[in-house]
């Protein structure tokens, strides 16, 4: 039997595999609807017609009513066909919600959820088939990973108060939807993230102290985006979206089955490279997706603030079907995005997931939140912490016994010491290292920047700090 403990990254841990009996069942065609809520949001009370209208990728009935199988839905249908047996489905039911969700929801709130707060194992007939074979021995590698980010995330936290690092973003309470989204990728997926993803990061299997690397300024970067299918992080709001959407653009003319997948946090959504790149991924229908990690806050500014609705209602705008999940949930996380990728290697375009969490950190280690927000709020969210949650239902289970929960803790403690001699022992980047990888074509202005600063650095004297290190 495989060991459940492991103190390195477990690349390629199985959790990526659909169960080949539910494929058809929930593979969501591209599909065309026609109507829409009356101008105050409500639906009328009389049926409207709804046309679901069949495209290359979605030319046979099975394909056409694998939709409504997502959907959860029965309804009362008219065929025509067309040639090369593609079809027409014309549905006499209401439109869809105001909250605009094509794919399905289960839970509190409307959420995907399969495991509650208090660690309760709940049913779910539209994504229960997607976690089917995660077994127990699974569900602990998964708490184990959880664990094991979060003790990066406070060392990480107390390298930069030591002076260590210039600067953190802290990924605390957000466990769950890296680590269920990130353990269900393949190798061959890209992942575009943002500058909190370090939780995806491990998953990728990118060197601890590479994950720092960038943080202690000792690089432009931190590593070979194409050695572990993971670009580097983005500190720009949102602009990897972009990056996602092109990429996955060339996956679809390469014909592969690869997936690209980005993530962005509720504040990126009003941005307009998000809702650009969403726009060219539903024109050409790309196999892609939109990770919102909805942690609450933007720096200050609450998600209420700028989201009249939810944010996975915006998606269906677009023309990209969306799931809104609890993303304190790593189960629920798993089988959203196992669904998301499933769609996207089979033709169905572009899926926007919405995951529900908490930033119960700072945006970084520069923000002070007890500025803006209160302690009520971070108690409610603290009582729904994801770590908590699925340690209470492998405790249930007898799994997550007093020798395994130490093995796990003696695991993080053990990854964050090799993170801290990682940091502590890189070496500084010489001077001149700061006018490499500007241009990829000589300039002038560069270049007279670079002999004037090389210049400056000759006049100190050579057993300096600055002369070492030239």
């Amino acid at each position: 039997m495989p060991p459940i403990l492991s103190s390195v990254p477990r690349v390629g841990n199985g959790l990526h595999r659909t169960p080949v009996t539910t494929a058809v069942r929930h593979h969501a065609q591209h599909f065309r609807g026609i109507g829409h809520p009356n101008a105050h949001g409500a639906q009328d009370e009389t049926a409207r017609l709804c046309c679901f209208e069949g495209r290359e990728y979605g030319h046979t009935k099975r394909g056409l009513l694998a939709h409504f199988a997502v959907q959860g839905t029965s309804p009362n249908r008219r065929w025509r066909r067309h040639d090369k047996g593609v079809w027409s489905l014309f549905v006499d039911e209401l439109c869809p919600s105001t909250e605009h969700e094509v794919l399905p929801r289960t839970g509190g709130e409307g959420l995907i959820q399969l495991i509650t707060p208090d660690g309760k194992r709940r049913e779910s007939p539209e994504f229960d088939d997607w976690v089917l074979d995660v077994t127990d021995e699974q569900l602990a590698s998964l708490y184990e990973d959880m664990v094991v980010i979060r003790r990066i995330d406070t060392e990480a936290t107390y390298l930069q108060r030591q002076g260590e690092l210039a600067l953190w973003p802290p990924l605390l309470g957000q466990e769950a939807a890296q680590i269920g989204s990130g353990r269900a990728l393949r190798e061959d997926d890209f992942v575009f993230p943002s500058y909190r993803e370090n939780g995806v990061a491990y998953c990728r299997g990118v060197d601890l102290g590479d994950i720092v690397r960038v943080w202690r300024g000792n690089a432009h970067s931190g590593w070979d985006p194409y050695e572990l299918n993971m670009a580097t992080p983005q500190v720009i709001i949102g602009a990897q979206s972009l990056h996602a959407t092109g990429y996955a653009m060339g996956l679809k003319n390469d014909d592969s089955e690869a997936v690209a997948l980005t993530y962005f946090g509720d504040g990126a959504t009003s941005q307009g490279d998000v809702n650009e790149a969403m726009i060219f991924a539903a024109s050409f229908q790309v196999p892609v997706i939109f990770f919102c990690q909805n942690n609450q806050w933007a720096i200050s500014e609450p998600v209420g603030l700028q989201a009249r609705v939810p944010i996975s209602s915006r998606a269906p705008g677009f023309g990209i079907p969306s799931m809104r999940v609890d993303g304190n949930d790593v189960l629920a996380v798993l089988a959203a995005t196992r669904v998301a990728l499933h769609r996207a290697r089979t033709g169905g375009g572009p899926t926007f997931i919405e995951a529900v969490t908490y930033r119960m950190g700072p945006h970084t280690t520069a923000d002070d939140p007890t500025r803006y927000r209160d302690e009520a709020e971070m108690g409610e969210w603290a009582a729904k912490d994801p770590i908590s949650r699925l340690g209470a239902l492998l405790k249930s289970r007898g799994v997550l016994t007093e020798a395994l929960e130490s093995s796990v803790t003696a695991a993080a403690d053990a990854v964050a010491k090799e993170m801290r001699h990682a940091c502590i022992t890189m070496p500084p980047p010489a001077p001149m290292d700061v006018f490499s990888h500007v241009y990829s074509e000589p300039n002038s202005t560069l270049d007279t920047q670079k002999e004037n600063y090389a210049r400056y650095l000759q006049s100190f004297p050579a057993d300096s700090v600055e002369g070492i290190n030239q």
